[in-house]
């Protein structure tokens, strides 16, 4: 852990010596609290390193047997290029053998392999017409193998990496079933954006998320007095896994599923997170009968307001008015 001051030091003079003494204890005083930092944050590391494997202790005796000595951490670093990573995902891409990237623009590609000199893309597992499953598993194979070289692999992904993301999460669990040090660091997902940019306090009223087809594949109860969000809208539909986006008859079918729940004439957003900070955010509103004609990617979401208030539930705040007059 880098040093958070940096002071220069001269000797102490014969007049200075009363100040010395104050200013060694001060020093002291220092660098027992930078040792207790660094103690901590190894300990922190080494604490998640125990759980995500399964390690025990007792007496600070590990009672488990040794690990393998390659690792994994999966790390999230947001959505917008440089502005959301965090400190720990940065040092972990900086402190890796090898390190993995699966962003979401070529700029951003270019800035994490400013802060490593083995950056693999894994972009290249994907191909038009190519089945996304078989994708995500070149992926995890590719990852692994260097994991089991028994290197300290990186993996970086945009946004969270736990969101709607199969391969770190497979990685993860595969690496820790063949006893490696595997966890996670999560990252400013574009959900995190969307309540920022839309103005959205998922308390106020609720929120539901959904990804978009899978509204469609199964019978989905939806609460029309919170929001509604549906990833991933662009692909709606695509039961074959190889396209990266699909049509306004996709789209339809979308919407007439939603119109059992919603009048055609109410808002929908059509939103996107920025990924370059000289970009603004897509906040496009329309109606849900215009949703087919809208210019939408795999990255588009949509975001339905409310379009019925809360129902009161009279019977239950009866009987909690009861529980609060009774005595504790």
């Amino acid at each position: 852990m880098a040093c958070l001051f940096r002071r220069n030091l001269r000797p102490a003079t014969p007049t200075a010596i009363g100040s010395s003494r104050k200013s060694g204890a001060v020093s002291d005083a220092r660098r027992r609290c930078r040792k207790g930092v660094r103690q901590a944050y190894s300990d922190r590391r080494l604490a998640r390193g125990r759980q995500a494997t399964g390690i025990v202790t007792t007496g600070g005796v590990d009672v488990s047997t040794p690990q393998r000595k390659g690792s994994l951490v999966c790390v999230g670093i947001g959505m917008t290029l440089g502005s959301h990573i965090s400190p720990l995902a940065r040092s972990h891409i900086e402190q890796a053998d090898v390190v993995f990237a699966a962003v979401s623009d070529g700029l951003v590609e270019q800035w994490v392999e400013r802060m490593h000199p083995d950056v693999r893309s894994l972009q290249r597992y994907y191909a038009e017409g190519k089945q996304r499953m078989q994708t995500y598993r070149e992926m995890v194979e590719a990852i692994l193998t260097e994991v089991r070289a028994g290197k300290r692999v990186c993996g970086v992904f945009y946004g969270h990496p736990g969101v709607f993301a199969w391969a770190p999460h497979k990685s993860i669990q595969m690496a820790r079933a063949e006893g490696y040090r595997a966890h996670m660091e999560p990252g400013i997902s574009a959900e995190d954006c969307l309540y920022a940019d839309l103005g959205i306090d998922p308390g106020t009223c609720g929120c539901q998320h959904y990804e978009a087809s899978q509204l469609l594949y199964y019978s989905r109860r939806i609460d029309t007095s919170a929001w509604l969000i549906l990833w991933q809208a662009g692909l709606v539909g695509d039961r074959s896994q190889t396209r990266f986006h699909t049509g306004p008859a996709y789209r339809q079918v979308l919407v007439d599923v939603l119109a059992r729940d919603y009048p055609l004439d109410h808002e929908v957003i059509i939103y996107r997170a920025a990924t370059l900070p000289v970009h603004g955010p897509r906040i496009e509103h329309t109606t849900l009968a215009r949703l087919p004609e809208a210019d939408m990617t795999m990255a588009d979401t949509l975001a339905i307001a409310p379009a019925t208030a809360m129902l009161p539930d009279p019977a239950i705040r009866q009987r909690l008015a009861e529980l609060d007059r009774s005595p504790a």
